[in-house]
C-alpha cells in the first residue's frame, strides 16, 4: 500500500468534518453526502452561512495580499489550510514574490491527500506539515525544513480558532507560535462571531456539535480581541470579516465572523543595555 493509499484509507464517508463541510459551502467538490447534508442544515439555521464563510476566504486573500506586498512578508505559516481552493496563501503570496516561502499545516486526511496537487502550482518553497493545531512544537519543527524562523513569519489562523475548545487554551496556542517567530512578524486571525447573528451562530453551533466529532466554539468580540494580546494591531482593529480593509466598492455589510492582523514589535531595551 502506498502513502497515497493509507492517507485515503482514512477517510471515513460517513462522519462529516469541518473541512469538508467548509469545501462545500466554497463550491468545492472534495465531499460527501453526509457533509453537505449537515451543510445544508447549517444554511437553513442561518441563511448567510455561505455568503460568511466566503467572506472568510476573501479575507485570507486580502490579509496576504498585504502582508507580501505592503508589509514585505516572504514567509508565511498556514495553519488549519483546509482544502485546497481559490486563493490559496502560496498562489496570492507567490504572485507578489515567487520566492515567497509558505507551510501549510492540517491533519484531516482529505486535506493532506490533496497536498501533492496543490503544491504543483507553486514557485517557491512549499511544504505540508502533518500536524494538530494544538501540538505546536511539531508544526515549528516541521515548518523549519522550510521557514526561517529568524526572519519574519505570518502565522496565518484563519478559520481554524473555533476548532479548539477553551478546554485545550487556544490562547496559549497562539502564544506559543507567536514566541517562536521573531519581531516583524504579524498574525492573521478569523473567527466565527458568536454575538453576531447570534441566535442563527448558536443553534448552527449546536447542530455541528451533535454531527462532527471535534466540537466548535464561536466566540464573540471580547474573547477573540485577547489572542492579539502583546501584539500592535493594525487598523482597523478586530472588526467583522467584511470590513477589514476591503476592496473598492465591497458590500461590507457584518457577517458573523471576526478578523484582525497584528504585528510583533521589537521587545524594549533593557535599561542596562539602553
Amino acid at each position: 500500500m502506498t502513502a497515497d493509499d493509507r492517507m485515503w484509507s482514512h477517510i471515513n464517508p460517513n462522519v462529516p468534518t469541518i473541512a469538508r463541510v467548509y469545501d462545500y459551502w466554497l463550491g468545492g467538490k472534495d465531499n460527501f453526502a453526509v457533509d453537505r447534508e449537515l451543510a445544508e442544515r447549517f444554511v437553513q439555521a442561518d441563511p448567510m452561512a455561505v455568503v460568511g464563510v466566503r467572506s472568510n476566504r476573501a479575507f485570507l486573500r486580502r490579509a496576504v495580499r498585504f502582508l507580501a506586498g505592503d508589509a514585505g512578508i516572504r514567509q508565511f505559516l498556514d495553519i488549519g489550510t483546509g482544502i485546497p481552493t481559490a486563493n490559496n496563501t502560496h498562489e496570492v503570496a507567490q504572485s507578489i514574490d515567487p520566492a515567497c516561502r509558505v507551510v501549510y499545516v492540517d491533519n484531516d486526511p482529505m486535506v493532506l491527500a490533496h497536498a501533492r496537487a496543490l503544491l504543483t502550482s507553486v514557485t517557491g518553497p512549499t511544504d505540508y506539515v502533518d500536524a494538530d493545531a494544538r501540538d505546536t512544537a511539531t508544526i515549528l519543527a516541521g515548518a523549519a525544513d522550510t521557514l526561517d524562523f529568524g526572519r519574519p513569519v505570518a502565522v496565518m489562523l484563519v478559520g481554524l480558532l473555533h476548532c479548539i475548545p477553551d478546554a485545550d487554551d487556544p490562547y496559549r496556542v497562539v502564544a506559543d507560535l507567536m514566541a517562536a517567530v521573531p519581531p516583524g512578524s504579524y498574525l492573521a486571525i478569523s473567527h466565527p462571531a458568536s454575538d453576531i447573528h447570534a441566535g442563527a451562530m448558536a443553534e448552527g453551533a449546536a447542530m455541528m456539535n451533535k454531527a462532527l466529532p471535534v466540537p466548535v466554539t464561536f466566540r464573540p468580540y471580547e474573547r477573540v480581541v485577547p489572542f492579539f494580546d502583546g501584539l500592535e494591531l493594525l487598523e482597523p482593529g478586530v472588526v467583522p470579516t467584511t470590513q477589514w480593509r476591503p476592496d473598492p466598492g465591497a458590500d461590507t455589510t457584518p457577517l458573523p465572523g471576526w478578523v484582525g492582523v497584528a504585528r510583533k514589535a521589537a521587545a524594549p531595551a533593557s535599561p542596562a543595555a539602553a
